[in-house]
């Protein structure tokens, strides 16, 4: 196997020739890195978060460095891919023993941990970054919308309950106003410093005045525009009937720079405008589609309104006057939210499948309050409360001037729900892990935040960063700008996932990826999976930070790293080398069977018959449960049939998947010096020849030793001794074998057929007799007993009376007077066999007849 160690150790002699290996070297691996990364998404990359098992004691002390023989000056110059010859263990042959190396340098084995105030950008860096800071937790589930006036007081339309909630400054929040809908799906706030609030499923939008005396409700609160009523007025059926059959949708709502305020419906869809400045002005319907609904309104850089639709996935492009052009139509069925960049870039976000219509039918119950509802628009309830709606995940594309559409980025697991540009590209809110994403124009991109809430459905910008509405639980977050500091010396901190050992462990070095700076390492370690435990750190050690590179935190089996990173701070992959205390080997379970041999293929036809070894089962004793799936393991494995072999076969294992190196040892009965059998075996299974060694009762002592993967003052044993078992290979004795003409005092003569009478001893000395047999002139076997009847003893004696066959049966060139041979054969419990043969002369058979 090779090592690269093992090739460093033995044929690097200069710091040149260790160079030249290492570029040469480094360049395939960077070939490989880059045909893998080409042709598997980022997600299916190598998984360099796994524990290695790469021999590591030579390198341990000089981060990221071959063997130490390049410096840092040198592997500087490296591309990032030759990086992974020493970050990657994956690549490299897995061994148990030495020192072993915990990396992680990719953006999903980043995600395991918690981030706070730091990006995790999609190429596995680590950077100083905002910090998402909770503001208030509501009573709702879903905080659908944000909005702000110019005092900066901060308003919240919250779904389950369906309210509006004013946020005070010592962070409690005041209920401005309260529905029977379902929710307050949109709030804006108006040029005239109102805010106007649009629920769902009844499709109204009110106009509520912030300085309001009283909580407001449906009864008092002013209604400015009613979908139903539109809808009436195009539909000559009764107002009680299509109430029944028909539920409305205001999706979105937004203020061009007249103070006009457009509203986007569903079901079909459509897009109103109202001058709110007018007093009783009416809406006016500005512009309708064939789609279902329009989900998302925006504007471009020459006061076009842009519309994304659900049904056909469209981007609509609308003029003044209403004139509708469709800029893009989507790969899936739902525009969810769209965003203009300072260049006039049109970003789109859709999902959904075209295939299938995800809409049901909605009905809303007449009377009372109760409302039904069965949609999965991706900013609805149901989509929130239920992730598997959309499995299809998420694709935004860059719709520029003069150029296709672009796919900027596409997500299997998350839901886009909002879109923001920034002069460095887009800020991402999705579902369905709270994450918040900032996407660059090449396609680049990293995780900023980590919300406690499934979904961020909601933003407002302000002047030092964003304020973020949550689903599930209905939060609110402020999400601040990177030059945006707190007296928290902690707060742009970084915790891994933890790291867990499989057994106690010492810790090591900590090696960093080159070109990282800014930044201070702490670890803890603990000898319980998980450090908070009841809300309460306990358990494990304080943090304790990495002096020169070395890990002070005690030995353990977990442990978790921590960075904390200054101005300007930036880290790579960071490597945790660690060295697992030596557990001892186990044997398991030990079968010995004598009389038979192991052999070296599966038996084919015509070979000797086999004999199965097999662990005893559950019911049986000695139950255990061992490894699997060979002849090393507790499957049954085939044997021949061999009464002078004796075969041995063991279940061993240990905990730090060390190499093992087995010695057997045998000790006769009354013995009390274990002698040497068999050493240096690393089958479990061993078959000797038991004719060598003298027939009586064993037992086998089965000696496990790891020492193949430690240096000998660290390496342990493990043991254990076989059930007492006897060893018979010798043939019993067959004496006093005597045979003559059998006499029957009442037969007449002429009349009786002859018959000879046989008797003789058996006689082994080890085991007991188990049977014997004869034959009579050459002819078949015949069974016969013993004396007594029960063959129990190590001697037994026979005595019976064989007939001869009749003229008719005799062999052809038998007669009356011919001599006759009987032969008798002897087997003993471990089938050794013994014979004997007596003749009989004819004078002695011969007689009247």
């Amino acid at each position: 196997m090779w090592r690269p160690e093992a090739v460093c150790a033995k044929f690097l002699s200069s710091r040149a020739v260790a160079d030249v290996v290492f570029v040469v070297v480094a360049v395939v691996v960077t070939a490989v890195v880059t045909a893998a990364t080409r042709a598997l998404p980022l997600s299916t990359g190598i998984n360099s978060s796994k524990l290695s098992d790469r021999m590591n004691q030579s390198c341990a002390s000089r981060p990221f460095r071959f063997c130490g023989l390049v410096s840092r000056s040198f592997l500087s110059t490296l591309p990032a891919a030759a990086f992974l010859l020493m970050l990657a263990p994956a690549l490299l042959p897995a061994s148990a023993q030495g020192t072993r190396l915990w990396t992680q340098s990719k953006l999903d084995e980043f995600e395991k941990g918690t981030p706070q105030g730091v990006e995790i950008t999609s190429n596995g860096k680590l950077r100083r970054g905002p910090v998402a800071a909770e503001v208030v937790t509501t009573q709702a589930t879903f905080v659908w919308s944000v909005a702000a006036n110019k005092a900066g007081t901060i308003y919240l339309a919250t779904g389950s309950p369906a309210t509006i909630q004013r946020v005070e400054k010592d962070g409690k929040t005041t209920t401005l106003f309260e529905s029977k809908a379902v929710a307050v799906q949109v709030l804006r706030t108006g040029p005239d410093g109102s805010l106007y609030a649009a629920t769902l499923p009844d499709g109204k939008v009110y106009r509520i005045r912030p300085d309001a005396p009283a909580k407001l409700d449906e009864s008092n609160a002013e209604v400015v525009f009613d979908l139903a009523k539109m809808d009436d007025e195009k539909n000559s059926k009764p107002d009680a009937e299509k109430q029944a059959n028909k539920s409305h949708y205001i999706w979105d709502m937004t203020f061009d720079s007249a103070g006009r305020l457009y509203i986007a419906t569903g079901g079909p869809a459509a897009i109103y405008r109202l001058d709110v400045k007018q007093t009783g002005a009416k809406p006016e319907l500005f512009f309708k589609s064939d789609e279902q609904h329009i989900r998302v309104l925006t504007w471009d850089k020459s006061g076009n309104l842009l519309a994304g639709s659900d049904g056909s996935g469209l981007v609509y492009r609308i003029d003044p006057n209403g004139k509708g052009y469709v800029l893009f139509s989507a790969p899936r069925r739902e525009i969810t939210a769209l965003a203009v960049g300072a260049d006039g870039t049109i970003y789109s976000a859709d999902v959904g499948d075209k295939s299938h219509n995800p809409l049901s039918a909605l009905p809303v119950q007449s009377g009372g309050i109760g409302i039904t509802i069965n949609f999965l628009q991706p900013g609805s309830v149901q989509a929130a409360n239920a992730s598997a709606a959309l499995p299809d995940g998420t694709e935004i594309y860059a719709l520029t001037p003069n150029a296709a559409p672009k796919k900027l980025w596409s997500g299997k697991e998350e839901v886009v729900y909002q879109l923001a540009a920034t002069p460095d590209g887009l800020t991402v809110l999705t579902g369905n892990r709270g994450r918040i994403l900032n996407i660059h124009s090449d396609g680049s991109f990293s995780d900023v935040a980590h919300l406690d809430a499934l979904q961020a459905v909601s933003m407002l910008q302000q002047e030092n960063g964003w304020l973020i509405g949550t689903a599930n639980t209905g939060k609110l977050y402020r999400l601040s700008d990177h030059a945006v500091t707190s007296e928290k010396s902690d707060e742009h901190a970084y915790a891994s996932d933890v790291l867990d050992a499989g057994a106690t462990a010492r810790w090591g070095r900590v090696e960093t990826e080159p070109g990282s700076h800014g930044f201070q390492i702490w670890t803890r370690s603990g000898n319980v999976e998980q450090p908070v435990r009841n809300q309460k750190d306990w358990g494990w050690s304080d943090w304790q930070p990495v002096a020169d590179g070395k890990i002070v935190s005690p030995i353990g089996r977990y442990l978790q790293w921590k960075v904390v990173l200054g101005d300007q701070g930036l880290i790579g992959g960071i490597g945790i080398n660690y060295l697992p205390v030596n557990s001892a080997p186990s044997v398991d379970d030990v079968v010995v069977v004598p009389g038979a041999r192991v052999t070296a293929q599966q038996m084919q036809s015509g070979q000797p018959p086999t004999v199965t070894i097999a662990f005893p089962n559950p019911g049986q004793a000695a139950v255990s449960t061992f490894d699997t799936g060979t002849a090393n393991g507790v499957a049954p494995i085939q044997a021949q049939k061999d009464r002078s072999a004796v075969t041995v076969r063991w279940a061993a294992h240990d905990d730090d998947s060390d190499d093992l190196r087995y010695t057997l040892y045998l000790r006769g009965d009354g013995e009390h010096v274990w002698r040497l059998l068999k050493k240096d075996l690393t089958d479990k299974v061993y078959s000797f020849d038991g004719s060598a060694i003298p027939d009586g009762g064993y037992e086998i002592k089965v000696v496990a030793s790891d020492a193949p993967s430690h240096t000998p003052g660290d390496a342990l044993k493990g043991e254990l001794t076989s059930e007492r078992f006897e060893l018979d290979t010798t043939a019993p004795v067959i004496s006093s074998l005597k045979a003559s003409a059998a006499v029957n005092a009442n037969c007449k003569p002429g009349t009786c057929a002859q018959a000879i009478s046989v008797s003789f001893d058996g006689k082994d000395a080890t085991s007991p007799i188990s049977h014997a047999e004869y034959s009579l002139d050459g002819g078949p076997w015949q069974y016969i007993e013993p004396v007594g009847e029960l063959s129990d003893s190590s001697e037994e004696h026979y005595s019976f009376t064989a007939p001869l066959p009749s003229r008719g049966q005799a062999n052809d060139e038998s007669t009356p007077q011919a001599e006759h041979l009987v032969a008798v054969r002897v087997y003993d419990r471990y089938d050794n066999s013994g014979a004997a043969k007596v003749v009989v002369p004819a004078s002695s058979t011969t007689g009247e007849r």
